[in-house]
């Protein structure tokens, strides 16, 4: 069950097979099936989320019922409400299954705990923090700058594999666009090719 941690773990630091076999102390292996949540608005994200296997999404609903996706989260990636989980304050986001998933969760004691057992992994976790901030930068900058099919080739390449495991409604939410749209740039893209 460890076997995407310990790979995504090695590929940043280096952690002697003692070291790997403690950090499994620190975790609880939990399933989701396809629409459970692992995370509600109005509750604080007590989890950090390992995805060992599935998909995931982050979302949050507006005023008007609308869904705007912020993060898909598959095989080797963490998932969770950040700012919830290091400052305890309630959630803004959903945290859904796409899939049946299995995931392992750190609580914010066994986080800090860890760290302190296992000093390399507190460099791990700083650069997934360094990681996760220059994606969201670039998520940012190319809302802001990018056209809708610059947004959504950008998106199939930085992700590739994911656009043929979620639906193309949720995949249009998180490039801000409607599904309409999407489907105008996709079939405008495979007409060229």
């Amino acid at each position: 069950m460890f076997e995407q941690l310990f790979k995504s773990i090695q590929e940043k630091v280096i952690l002697s097979e003692a070291e790997l076999e403690l950090c499994k102390t620190f975790f609880i292996p939990k399933k989701l099936r396809k629409k459970q949540f692992l995370l509600q608005e109005g509750n604080s994200s007590t989890y950090n989320a390992f995805i060992e296997k599935g998909v995931l999404r982050s979302y949050t609903v507006d005023e008007k019922g609308n869904e705007h996706l912020v993060q898909f989260a598959i095989e080797g990636w963490w998932i969770s409400d950040l700012y919830s989980f290091l400052s305890g304050t309630v959630s803004t986001y959903n945290i859904e299954a796409v899939e049946n998933s299995e995931l392992l969760l750190l609580t914010t004691t066994a986080r800090e705990a860890l760290m302190d057992a296992v000093p390399m992994f507190e460099r791990y976790q700083r650069m997934l923090l360094q990681n996760a901030y220059i994606a969201m930068q670039s998520r940012i900058s190319s809302t802001l700058t990018e056209t809708a099919e610059e947004k959504y080739i950008h998106f199939t390449t930085t992700y590739p594999g994911i656009i043929q495991r979620v639906p193309q409604h949720m995949v249009a939410s998180y490039l801000g666009l409607t599904p309409e749209t999407l489907s105008r740039i996709r079939k405008q893209i495979s007409l060229r090719i």
